[in-house]
């Protein structure tokens, strides 16, 4: 038996196809810049990207996609107190109208083996004082532990609920002529010899740094 958020999805889905088909109409698209001018560096953070594979592509479909590891530096004279790297994956959907939907982070989080352990919603904010609506999560695989940030970023709105979003997305259609919208996501390792809170302090100082720059790729 499906549940019912997964025929709410479906009916979400219908809706906004029939809607936009009904319309007849392409989506108004405003400009932005690609993600990979997204700054390689964040205070002590310095960024590596990570090529998706092909198969990644396929699953993502059409869009911009940005997916690094930034890594922090030692504390002076003890190694074993660096942080553990940040991941950052935004993925930025320009138009929506043909199918190509921000996926759940469940959809794209780590793959086989790996369990939710928790989630609940929160806010943030950044380093300007805006503030953001979000979500988190505490994923594990045997004893890796590993603590997640995630939100839906359109128009200005963040979003942690991807049914939301969703209504979002239908309302904004027909009233703005626009169905553009991304996800971001951060995720950081829980160390062996550190506490979650610390794990959580360390991917929110990051994403409090980060998330001024997202209007430049998102537009608000």
């Amino acid at each position: 038996m499906r549940s019912p958020r997964f025929w709410l999805v479906i009916l979400l889905l219908a809706t906004t196809a029939f809607i936009l088909q009904s319309r007849g109409d392409a989506d108004r698209i405003p400009a932005s810049q690609p993600l990979s001018q997204m700054p390689e560096r964040f205070g002590d953070w310095t960024a590596q990207d990570i090529p998706l594979t092909d198969d990644t592509l396929a699953v993502l479909g059409k869009g911009d996609f940005l997916n690094r590891v930034y890594t922090g530096q030692p504390a002076a004279g003890n190694p074993m107190t660096k942080a553990a790297p940040i991941s950052l994956f935004i993925g930025y959907f320009a138009s929506q109208r043909t199918g190509q939907t921000m996926h759940s982070p469940q959809n794209c989080l780590p793959g086989a083996g790996w369990t939710f352990d928790s989630q609940r919603y929160t806010s943030f904010q950044d380093i300007n004082g805006k503030q953001y609506k979000v979500g988190e999560y505490v994923i594990s695989n045997g004893d890796i532990k590993q603590f997640v940030i995630y939100w839906y970023q359109a128009h200005g709105r963040s979003i942690p609920n991807e049914y939301k979003a969703k209504l979002y997305m239908v309302a904004d259609a027909i009233r703005t002529n626009r169905t553009d919208g991304a996800l971001v996501r951060v995720i950081t390792q829980v160390l062996p010899y550190e506490s979650l809170d610390s794990a959580r302090d360390r991917a929110t100082q990051f994403t409090q740094q980060m998330a001024p720059n997202l209007p430049r790729f998102i537009p608000d």
